[in-house]
């Protein structure tokens, strides 16, 4: 399970360094073998170990390509999906056309997602995570049920 926030700077190639405390796992899941794509929904990067994304690849191509939400996912999921490999020492290249997408130049957050991490450009996590945490209290008649009694 991946999970916390670390604050990573991008070299000027575009390489940042994975935490120390993700790279073992990592290496252990998929001998450093990641996939990174854009998020569809935000402005971020999403990076999934490789034996994660398969199963995510599998789901994307079983979808109706018929249906027009379905096709835009796929093309936009699938489209970016890059294969990197973690170097010798923990770093992941990522491509140019990614960065621009999530905006991202110097300093990066990276956020664990469980089963995956979210890479942000570091104003927009801090100008997210404030509208975030003021929009919370509003947003308390559209959780879904069971988050409703979920006890923190």
């Amino acid at each position: 399970m991946f999970r916390g926030i670390n604050t990573l700077k991008l070299d000027p190639k575009g390489r940042m360094v994975m935490p120390t405390r993700y790279r073992e796992l990592l290496q252990q899941q998929t001998e450093g073998q990641v996939v990174v794509t854009i998020d569809t929904e935000a402005t971020c990067l999403l990076l999934y170990p490789l034996s994660e994304w398969v199963v995510i690849e599998q789901k994307l191509a079983q979808l109706p390509s018929f249906n027009s939400a379905a096709r835009r996912i796929q093309r936009l999921l699938l489209g970016h999906a890059t294969e990197i490999e973690m170097d010798m020492n923990g770093r992941v290249l990522l491509p140019p056309p990614l960065r621009d997408y999530a905006g991202l130049h110097k300093q990066a957050v990276l956020i664990g997602q469980g089963k995956k991490f979210e890479i942000w450009d570091e104003q927009q996590w801090n100008a997210g995570r404030e509208r975030w945490l003021k929009d919370s209290a509003e947003d308390l008649d559209a959780l879904p049920d069971d988050l409703k009694l979920l006890s923190l």
